[in-house]
């Protein structure tokens, strides 16, 4: 049986020496571990994991390669709570979506990925913080509509419903494992999404970017 120590494991692709990775015992496999607001894409065999409240990730890969990567995002909304309204904010957060999902696809086509070979799975968007608006039925309609007027194939999904997910992702075959948290008993995830959308809110949102 392989095990690898942290020293031996090949490096990252340039630009996600910052995202965690450990070896997972259990899958006999380097694992990267994202958090909100972060992506990380890998030509190498390798999980991409992380936990899902009202975010959303997806899923990318270049289905004869097999590079590819997961992020994990959320919308800016405005002060109130309320993410549609005036068109600055809408605006604001279709911007900010789009980053969110660009730049992790350019990376896949920067290391080698073709865009008509790219398949999507996508998960997330639960109704978890009862206290604010559906933020997370904000995320879906968002990533939806965006794969949609970008034509690229959704090969799977599992959005909405009120649990967090733990979705582990398999980019060199396109595998998933997904498991909803329904006996999660503590408020972690809540305050660390409540946490992100307090930083979305603080820093600027970028400017917009084309897929190549």
């Amino acid at each position: 049986m392989t095990i690898l120590k942290k020293t031996e494991f090949p490096p990252p692709i340039n630009g996600f020496e910052d995202i965690s990775r450990y070896w997972d015992k259990q899958r006999k496999i380097i694992a990267a571990k994202i958090l909100p607001g972060e992506y990380y894409v890998t030509n190498q065999n390798e999980m991409i994991c992380t936990v899902l409240g009202s975010c959303v990730s997806a899923c990318v890969r270049d289905r004869r390669t097999g590079i590819g990567g997961m992020n994990h995002f959320m919308l800016p909304i405005s002060e109130d709570g309320n993410w549609g309204g005036s068109d600055s904010v809408i605006s604001t957060a279709t911007r900010y979506g789009n980053y969110a999902m660009e730049h992790m696809i350019n990376d896949i086509l920067t290391h080698g990925g073709l865009r008509c070979n790219l398949e999507v799975k996508v998960f997330g968007g639960g109704k978890i913080m009862s206290s604010m608006t559906d933020v997370g039925n904000k995320n879906i309609k968002f990533v939806q509509d965006y794969l949609a007027q970008e034509r690229l194939k959704v090969t799977g999904e599992d959005l909405g419903d009120i649990y967090p997910r733990k979705v582990l992702y398999f980019p060199a075959t396109g595998r998933v494992l997904m498991k909803k948290l329904k006996d999660l008993h503590n408020d972690t995830i809540v305050k660390r999404e409540k946490a992100y959308q307090h930083t979305l809110d603080q820093k600027p949102v970028e400017g917009e970017i084309e897929l190549f």
